[in-house]
Parts: C-alpha cells; structure tokens; sequence
C-alpha cells in the first residue's frame, strides 16, 4: 500500500470513529432526556393517584369521554369566565359543583345513606351559575316515597363541612361524586342534562384537579336522580 492509500484508509478510519463516538452522544442524550421526563416528582405521583382512582371507576362503569385538568391555586378567586377559559369549557353554564345535604329532620332511624329514597345524606350536583332550590330537593323525595312519609320529615340543608369530609373523602372545593368514600345517592339538576353540549365540569377529588365528563354517559353510569331543583 502506497503512502496516498494508507493517508485515505486513516482519513476513513477517524471519519467513521468520529461518527460513531456522535451518534453514541446522541443516543445518550436522548436517553438522558427520557428519563427526566418519566420521573415525576413526589407531588405529581401523589396527585396522580387521585386521577388514576377516579378513572378506572369510571371507565369500570363504562364512563369513556372524560378528562382531567390542572387548575392554579387561585382558581376559586377568579370570576366563572376565567374558570371556563381555564377547563376550556364551552359555556360558564358547564361549570357545576357537588354539595353534601343533610336532611335535618329524618327519622331517629335514618341515619344513613342505605335507602335512597329516603336517605339522611344526598349529593346534589349543580351549576355555579345556578340558584339551588332545597323546597324542590325536599319535595322531590316526599314524592319520592310516595307521600307515605310526613313532608316535615324532610328538610335539607348544607351539610357541615365537616361531615362532607366524613362522607366522600374530599375536602371542601375537592368534592366529586365519584369515588366518594360514602356510597351517597346522587342528584342531578336537570338544568345540566339539558345544556346544549352534552359535557360538563364538576370537582376533581382535589382542590386543584377538576373532571369534565359526557353527562349521557354519566347518567347512564351513575343512574342519578335528576331533579329540577334550580
């Protein structure tokens, strides 16, 4: 092999080093990128919990157009448009709250949530822009029973906050009907099952996690009351 030969053979030889010692770079850059991307930090595991219990209930109950959103800490503080910008909702009428309510005048007996029809606790989702009415809520279950139960037997009322935590698990601006810890029965406002979308937002599980859901496929699932208590 001539001098000209062996200088080219030498010439390849650094080129093709110099490629494999960059592609070797490249690969663990990426790998390094990987792995700080999958590692999530202590508070994001500890929130993705709440998500992930959530939705495997509802996926069980065959629940499968929903999602979950992220909301700043200030969300409570902003007016109904930012909150609707926030979920990218479509309307501030989509924007809707769980309440625990205790019927202050139950029997001695009813004591909890085991009759549905006549139970001491219900939850009753609702929309923030909403004016909720406890005389439709409280009519609506004397029918329930069919008048066999004095209409004083019935008063509902705010629950102490207190024993909303006992019941479902979630503190205050947290509350969701879904997964709560007490099988409480649920009612609906039918103003909700009558927006023009067929979607909307209610409580998270935590303060700052908020779940959008297709209210057909929640009727469906959860079988509510629906109650025009608006």
């Amino acid at each position: 092999m001539d001098a000209a030969a062996a200088d080219l053979e030498a010439r390849q030889l650094r080129i093709l080093r110099r490629v494999a010692d960059l592609e070797l770079a490249a690969q663990q850059h990426l790998l390094g990128a990987l792995s700080i991307s999958a590692a999530p930090s202590g508070g994001e595991a500890e929130t993705g919990a709440t998500e992930a219990r959530l939705s495997s209930i509802l996926t069980a109950r065959g629940v499968l157009d929903f999602t979950f959103r992220r909301v700043p800490a200030d969300y409570y503080d902003r007016p109904l448009e930012e909150r609707r910008d926030l979920l990218r909702a479509d309307s501030v009428n989509q924007l809707c709250k769980s309440i625990v309510m205790v019927n202050t005048q139950a029997a001695a007996d009813v004591v909890d949530c085991s009759n549905p029809k006549n139970s001491k606790y219900y939850v009753v989702v609702v929309q923030y822009m909403a004016r909720l009415n406890a005389d439709s809520i409280k009519n609506f279950i004397y029918s329930l029973n069919e008048k066999q139960i004095p209409k004083k037997r019935f008063n509902m009322r705010l629950a102490p906050e207190e024993e909303s935590l006992k019941l479902t698990g979630f503190v205050h601006n947290a509350v969701t009907c879904i997964g709560m810890e007490t099988d409480i029965p649920v009612i609906i406002d039918e103003a909700i099952t009558k927006l023009d979308k067929d979607f909307f937002w209610l409580g998270g599980g935590e303060v700052d996690l908020k779940l959008g859901v297709r209210t057909s496929q929640f009727l469906n699932a959860f079988k509510p009351f629906v109650v025009k208590c608006s």
